[in-house]
């Protein structure tokens, strides 16, 4: 419990640091990927945030060999609300009654979830430590695919003239299935942490799928995510990637790793009714940005004579 609140802490610091730094930078885009990295890694504001990311993905590793996926979703999820207050506190960020709404609709969503997966009183939770290869990559590789194309996508569509400016949801969105397979492969990784053998721990670790689902996730997530956050509210885009991401990783990561499905009706109305709710709320928000366009951080404010 401690290591998962501490992911949220430096995960939500993370994306306000990087936020905040990129708000600064030129215009940053993926189709200029060594570009991006240039200028990201010479603002040391930047390279905190990305070491606060580093950490909670160390810290996301102790949970996952602690706790079931879907569960430690729903504690993952509980750092929206500290990274709204990060982003109203230090970007200026504010977000809209209707988005107020959207978010409170998408915790009440997890938390149903979450709520499937309590104990029925057969047992404790069970932590499964592995998942077959092929299965993890018959759904992580078309959900890559997907990702990267939905995000392309939505770029194509920004560079339209005259369009209104987006929330970011479709990056969220786009960003969120990679996480959520990056999500997956930590859960495998963390299955092969050894106090003792650490070298054939090592030898199996790179003949398994996920030291290369991580680099692959790392390497797009890091220069899309960057360009998005560019963009787009940090307040808005990082909840909406968040879901995405705990949703798939809970539903999807409790199929591929055999963390048992509800067998009670209630539990199992709760796990797909919670699912639809945060689909159906995703597919309802807005897609253009009616939110005041907040100045570059240290813009100086122009005042008519």
């Amino acid at each position: 419990m401690a290591a998962a609140l501490m992911a949220n802490t430096l995960y939500s610091l993370g994306f306000v640091l990087e936020k905040r730094a990129l708000g600064s930078l030129p215009e940053v885009t993926i189709r200029q990927p060594a570009r991006l990295l240039r200028l990201v890694l010479g603002s040391p504001l930047w390279i905190g945030g990305s070491l606060s990311l580093a950490a909670g993905f160390g810290a996301q590793l102790a949970v996952y060999r602690t706790l079931p996926i879907a569960a430690a979703q729903g504690i993952f999820v509980s750092g929206l609300v500290l990274l709204v207050l990060l982003s109203a506190r230090l970007l200026g960020e504010e977000t809209t009654g209707r988005e107020r709404y959207a978010l409170g609709a998408i915790l009440a969503a997890l938390l149903m979830v979450v709520l499937s997966l309590k104990d029925d009183g057969s047992g404790a939770d069970t932590v499964s430590r592995s998942a077959p290869y092929q299965l993890i990559l018959l759904v992580c590789v078309p959900s890559l695919a997907a990702g990267v194309w939905l995000y392309g996508a939505a770029e194509r569509r920004s560079r339209h003239r005259h369009r209104a400016p987006t929330t970011g949801v479709e990056y969220g969105v786009a960003v969120g299935l990679l996480y959520g397979v990056s999500s997956l492969a930590i859960k495998g990784v963390s299955s092969y942490l050894t106090t003792s053998g650490l070298g054939g721990a090592v030898v199996h670790l790179l003949k398994s799928p996920y030291p290369y689902l991580l680099m692959f996730t790392g390497a797009f997530g890091l220069v899309m995510s960057q360009a998005a956050l560019q963009r787009c509210r940090a307040s808005l885009i990082v909840p909406v990637c968040t879901t995405v991401t705990c949703l798939y990783t809970a539903v999807l990561g409790t199929l591929s790793f055999g963390e048992a499905l509800p067998h009670d009706p209630l539990r199992l109305a709760l796990r797909l009714g919670g699912t639809a709710l945060a689909v159906s709320v995703l597919l309802t928000m807005p897609k253009h940005d009616t939110a005041p366009a907040q100045p570059p951080i240290g813009a100086k404010e122009l005042t008519p004579p």
